[in-house]
């Protein structure tokens, strides 16, 4: 290999927004040592791409139709734990980068900000390195530091896991229950078990009440908008 030869970062960009996408594209272009081998609009494609390409590093949005940036990076950690996954979304709440974080995502960048920070982060993220956008390092500071000064024990967890955001997620979008088990290969008794224990956990026992709070979650952008016809 020529001495002066870029070794270039393989990168995979994943939004369900065409204009968003173009944008990343255009400002990633201008740097040598960075190149898209890859767009997907949904994180069944993400999942695929992934597998397929194997980028160096993989930018994620978190709400997209058919399987959110959550649970796609779930997804395709476990399928390949070396993954490096950065997400970039306009939501900056605890329970979205709490959630990531777990799943494995080793950057979290504002959309807002994400012009100055994308590059270095994806830079760092390549070297092994997490990467966060200055608002979501404050919030994990102060989640730590307000962790530590609680008793774990007087709390109880009322968090839905990563199975059953998934199907909140075709809920909300207008899947029936047979459709759910087909797209997620359960039963359909499966199905309902998990819904049971949803609205349980929410308090809530319709499906316009869990559409909106997929919605005020971000776990979807409107309602029924994504539902084939």
């Amino acid at each position: 290999m020529p001495a002066n030869r870029i070794s270039k970062t393989t990168v995979l960009l994943v939004d369900d927004h065409t204009i968003v996408r173009e944008g990343l594209h255009s400002l990633l272009d201008d740097e040598a040592d960075i190149e898209i081998i890859g767009e997907a609009e949904n994180g069944q494609q993400a999942i695929a791409f992934a597998k397929e390409l194997g980028p160096d590093v993989i930018v994620m949005d978190i709400a997209m139709p058919s399987l959110n940036g959550i649970q796609a990076t779930r997804m395709i950690k476990k399928d390949n734990p070396q993954a490096r996954i950065i997400i970039l979304s306009m939501y900056t709440e605890n329970e979205f980068v709490s959630q990531v974080i777990h799943m494995g995502a080793m950057g979290y960048l504002v959309k807002q900000t994400a012009a100055s920070d994308l590059v270095k982060a994806i830079h760092e993220v390549r070297k092994g390195n997490a990467f966060f956008s200055p608002s979501i390092s404050r919030l994990i500071v102060e989640k730590l530091t307000k962790t530590i000064g609680e008793n774990p024990s007087t709390h109880t967890n009322f968090a839905l896991t990563a199975r059953e955001t998934e199907i909140l997620q075709l809920i909300s979008e207008g899947h029936s229950n047979k459709e759910i088990g087909v797209q997620l290969d359960i039963s359909v008794k499966t199905v309902e078990k998990h819904r049971e224990h949803i609205m349980t956990k929410l308090d809530i026992h319709d499906v316009a009440g869990l559409t909106r709070y997929a919605l005020s979650r971000g776990i979807i952008n409107s309602p029924t908008a994504y539902k084939a016809s």
